[in-house]
C-alpha cells in the first residue's frame, strides 16, 4: 500500500468511526459497586473502544465528596452508579434521566474488624449492639450510615454513645486510622485492606443496599453511556458482582 492510499484509509477510518475512536465516558460511582466495576471495566474498554474516566464518591451524606455534591459542582459525568436512595434524590433534582435507570446488584450491611483482631460473634441483635459499644472507633458512611444513625442506633438506644466514636473516613484511608470496627455494605468490606470480614448484621436489623446505574441529564454520550450500563447488567457482570459479595436484585 503506497503512502497516499495509506493516508486515505487512515482518514476514512477516522471519518467513519469518530464516536468509537474519540468517545470518552465519565463515570461517578460509589464504593458499594466499586469491586465489580473495577473488575469489569478493562473488558468493557477493550471490547467497546471507549475510554472511561472514573471518580468515586459517596451515594449520600454531607460534605463535598458525595455524588450529588460533585454533580452540583459541575464535575463531568455521563453515568452514575450509586445506591437507589441516593439516585432517587438525583432524579428529584432533575439530574438523572429516570428512563435510563437500571438496578445492577444488591448487598447486605456487613461488619469488619481490624486484621488480626478476634472476630466477634454477631448472631443476635444484642451481640451486634455489644460489639458496637465495645468498639473504640466505628466507621460508617453514605446510605447505610444514614440508616445506622437515623434508624438503627436510636432504636437500639446507643445513638449518643456511637456518635462520640463515629468515623467517616473513606475506604482508602481506613488502614491508616485507629478504626477497629467498620459497618458498610458487604461488597465494600468483604476484601477491605487491613480488615477481616466478620459477616452480615443479624437479619432482623439488616439493611439491603441496591446499587443502580443511570445516565446523567445533559450527557453528550448517551448511546455510549447506555452501552456501559447494559454491560454492567449483563450475565458476566452479575458473576463479577457475586464474586464481590453481591446478589442480583431479582433475588430479593
Amino acid at each position: 500500500m503506497n503512502r497516499a492510499r495509506a493516508a486515505l484509509v487512515a482518514w476514512t477510518t477516522a471519518f467513519l468511526w469518530p464516536a468509537v475512536s474519540l468517545a470518552q465516558l465519565n463515570v461517578v460511582n460509589s464504593g458499594g459497586f466499586a469491586g465489580p466495576y473495577r473488575e469489569l471495566l478493562p473488558a468493557f474498554e477493550r471490547d467497546s473502544g471507549l475510554t472511561v474516566t472514573s471518580t468515586q464518591a459517596a451515594s449520600q451524606g454531607g460534605g463535598p465528596n458525595t455524588i450529588r455534591a460533585l454533580l452540583q459542582m459541575g464535575v463531568p459525568a455521563d453515568v452514575v452508579i450509586m445506591s437507589k436512595e441516593g439516585l432517587n434524590e438525583l432524579i428529584a433534582d432533575g439530574r438523572i434521566d429516570a428512563r435510563t435507570v437500571v438496578d445492577l446488584a444488591q448487598t447486605p450491611l456487613g461488619v469488619a474488624v481490624r486484621k488480626g483482631a478476634p472476630k466477634p460473634v454477631i448472631n443476635t441483635v444484642e451481640d451486634f449492639k455489644q460489639v458496637v459499644l465495645r468498639a473504640k472507633s466505628v466507621n460508617f458512611v453514605s446510605t447505610t450510615g444514614l440508616y445506622l444513625t437515623q434508624t438503627l442506633f436510636p432504636a437500639l438506644g446507643i445513638a449518643s454513645e456511637v456518635s462520640q466514636k463515629a468515623n467517616g473516613d473513606n475506604m482508602a484511608s481506613l488502614a491508616n486510622t485507629q478504626v477497629d470496627l467498620v459497618l458498610r455494605p458487604v461488597s465494600e468490606v468483604i476484601s477491605l485492606p487491613g480488615f477481616d470480614f466478620v459477616g452480615p448484621v443479624p437479619g432482623n436489623i439488616q439493611f439491603v443496599s441496591v446499587f443502580s446505574a443511570a445516565v446523567v441529564t445533559g450527557s453528550k454520550q448517551v448511546a455510549a453511556a447506555k452501552r456501559l450500563i447494559a454491560f454492567l447488567s449483563s450475565e458476566e457482570a452479575r458473576a463479577a458482582a457475586r464474586r464481590n459479595g453481591m446478589d442480583s436484585v431479582e433475588a430479593r
